[in-house]
């Protein structure tokens, strides 16, 4: 027989269903649908019925037309700028306008007994494992492409800012938040649509996604020329932030913890005396009699009313921190018991938390349970005055991370479990939206992806007073953003491990400050030692707080370094309100890689110890001990200014600046002045 003669087999039926192209084989069905301008949905299942759960997806504002062919032997949809290809094997190719390939399914098998990936490997692309008597072990393979550089998917504790290579767990703990959306360097962006707990394997071979336990495959890509086109597409189907509130751009004050109502309103108060700037300060955990009763503790607050009205007179907004555990000695634990609106333990005594008491956690995907936290912060918080909350605990954590071992309402934790803190962030802000309150922003310490659309500011967590820890959260914060995060912060000189007596710290706490007054949000806080005597045996007073932790607790060269800060960030503002309209309209990081703004330019993909906070200021942190000066480059198609000392340099080169320890490297683009002065 002639080549040309061949009769390849199918394996599969093609057929167009309205705006999608559909395909089946055996039990599995395959939906790729435009969702958003050049972008497509991708979802298969091998279930009777398609799951129908969008999970971080919004409904598409437009419906897309998208051009469809169906042939025998497979089809193609194209929408926009991206075109997927699907062969007769069923195995998927992404491309863009240009007809370049973006992505492909790994794909090796005998089926394929004509085409040129044959193979007696026998490795499925979309491989659904039976979980016996329940849903499916999923595993998803690309291609992995050499040259590829992959940013976003959230929070982990490293300093790599390009993750290709990397091996990332999809779960959420402790300074741990798994966002599942990359950028790639080949002009495509991919969200992981699925809130099980599972890992992603960006190897150098094949790109390996898993979810545990799921009942469908679901992912959803999108192409652009530019990383901000890309960007953006995914803002318009996950959500945008609201608009910042205008204290929230000033600075925060917090420390773990204040004991009294006094002592909160003496470290205001003495702020106001040395005419110091601050917009927020912070009721951290334990102010409450028992985890789950949500309301001061009138032994050491006894007048929160008062509290809060004086705060107010002075333009300090009062953030109260939430914990989402109930304690079993809590006066509401039996009744949230009783009706279902706490986690469940698979196994063992139903314990998932056990600081400061034996607790299980209120269960965020139930709508029940939502609204009966929000009543009781409602009445006990916000009625008084308070309208920002610090939603702590949001993975949630546990003292055990044995995510196989809880159950909430929406399912197992191990299928479900990463959309806790888009939902923990969602029971305060449709409470307070309900309340007609608008531009709402609360502080969280952990998210997933959709978590912006719920006024979501994140922190990186509990991590440790040092440089390299410090120099995580740049690559943290930068991937955050891309990740579709764009409010996020740090605790400015880390949680852990820190004496205010010590000098090396003193050096630390001054490079954090400077770096976290070019953060989206600029907060103190911090575990400090040595400890303070307790100022009382009952109720949260049982908990310890540590040292002071104010910019004047330190030396006066560490005070007056903190304070030049204070007020620079303070000129910023009119700068930083217009860096939260681009995050609210546009989805916009405020803080992103060079490549975002500078994607024409190569050594801006290469670079991780820089970035820019919006498009005119050029961020070098200082993330090594005794750095007194630092390499910087500059990229081209822009003309540079050194903040200090007013050189001017044309982009396009590597330079070297003096970085003294009073002084952050910052370079602004093009004449805008940046008001270090």
């Amino acid at each position: 027989m002639a080549a040309q003669d061949e009769v390849k087999e199918v394996f599969g039926y093609f057929e167009q269903k309205g705006n999608t192209l559909c395909y089946r084989y055996q039990a599995e069905r395959l939906i790729i649908e435009p969702w958003g301008e050049n972008s497509l949905r991708v979802r298969a299942s091998k279930l009777a019925e398609m799951p129908s759960e969008d999970w971080a997806l919004l409904p598409p504002v437009q419906e897309c037309k998208p051009r469809i062919v169906v042939r025998e032997d497979g089809g193609e949809i194209t929408n926009g700028k991206i075109r997927a290809e699907i062969n007769l094997i069923g195995k998927l190719s992404f491309y863009n306008q240009k007809g370049e390939l973006l992505l492909e399914e790994y794909v090796r098998t005998r089926k394929d007994m004509f085409g040129d990936t044959c193979s007696s490997l026998e490795v499925e692309a979309r491989e659904f494992k039976p979980i016996i008597g329940g849903d499916y072990r999923l595993t998803m393979r690309f291609v992995s492409t050499q040259n590829e550089k992959i940013y976003g998917m959230g929070q982990y504790q490293q300093p790599y800012l390009d993750l290709k290579g990397a091996d990332l767990e999809l779960a959420h703990r402790n300074s741990q938040a798994s966002v599942p959306f990359m950028i790639s360097s080949l002009g495509y962006g991919f969200l992981w649509n699925n809130p099980a707990v599972g890992r992603v394997n960006f190897g150098k071979n094949i790109t390996t996604w898993e979810a545990y336990s799921a009942k469908k495959l679901d992912y959803w890509i999108t192409a652009g020329d530019t990383p901000a086109e890309i960007e953006e597409s995914y803002a318009d189907v996950t959500g945008k932030v609201p608009m910042m509130p205008d204290y929230a751009m000033g600075f925060w004050q917090c420390k773990l913890r204040y004991q009294t109502q006094e002592e909160l309103l003496e470290v205001a108060r003495e702020y106001k005396r040395r005419g110091l700037p601050i917009s927020v300060i912070v009721v951290d955990f334990f102010h409450w009699p028992v985890q789950g009763e949500w309301k001061f503790d009138l032994t050491y607050w006894p007048d929160p009313d008062a509290m809060i009205a004086e705060l107010k007179e002075m333009g300090i907004e009062l953030m109260v921190s939430i914990w989402p555990t109930v304690d079993y000695r809590s006066e509401n634990f039996k009744e949230m018991k009783d009706k279902g609106l706490l986690i469940r333990v698979e196994s063992g005594y139903p314990i998932s938390m056990d600081v400061m008491g034996n607790t299980l956690h209120y269960d965020a995907t139930n709508p029940e349970a939502r609204e009966y936290v929000w009543q009781k912060a409602k009445k006990n918080y916000y009625e008084k005055g308070v309208k920002v909350f610090w939603l702590d605990e949001a993975e949630p954590e546990y003292t055990v991370y044995d995510f196989e071992n809880y159950r909430y309402h929406l399912g197992p934790d191990v299928q479900v479990g990463n959309i806790y803190p888009v939902m923990y962030a969602k029971t305060f802000f449709d409470g307070m939206k309900a309340e007609g309150q608008e531009n709402i922003i609360n502080l969280l310490r952990c998210a997933w992806a959709g978590s912006q659309r719920y006024g979501a500011l994140v922190w990186s967590g509990d991590i440790k007073s040092s440089f390299p820890s410090m120099k995580n959260q740049v690559a943290a914060g930068l991937n955050m953003g891309l990740a579709g995060i764009p409010w996020w912060t740090t605790d400015i000189g880390g949680f852990f491990g820190a004496n205010v007596n010590d000098p090396a710290f003193h050096e630390l706490l001054i490079r954090w400050f400077q770096y976290g007054c070019f953060c989206p949000v600029m907060r103190l806080h911090g575990y400090r030692w040595p400890l303070q005597p307790q100022q009382g045996t009952t109720g949260g007073a049982e908990c310890v707080s540590g040292a002071p932790n104010e910019v004047w607790s330190y030396t006066p060269q560490v005070y007056e370094i903190l304070s030049e800060y204070l007020y620079l960030r303070e000129r910023l503002r009119p700068y930083v309100a217009k860096l939260m309209q681009e995050a609210h309209e546009k989805g916009t990081p405020v803080m992103r890689p060079m490549f975002y703004d500078f994607s024409d330019d190569p050594v801006c993909w290469e670079v991780e110890t820089q970035y820019l906070f919006g498009p005119d200021v050029l961020v070098v942190p200082i993330t090594d001990p005794g750095c007194r000066s630092v390499k910087v480059y500059l990229p081209k198609g822009a003309s540079w200014t050194n903040a200090w000392s007013g050189e001017q340099f044309p982009g396009g080169q590597w330079i070297t600046v003096d970085a003294p320890i009073e002084q952050i490297p910052l370079f602004a683009r093009d004449g805008f002045e940046i008001p270090v002065r």
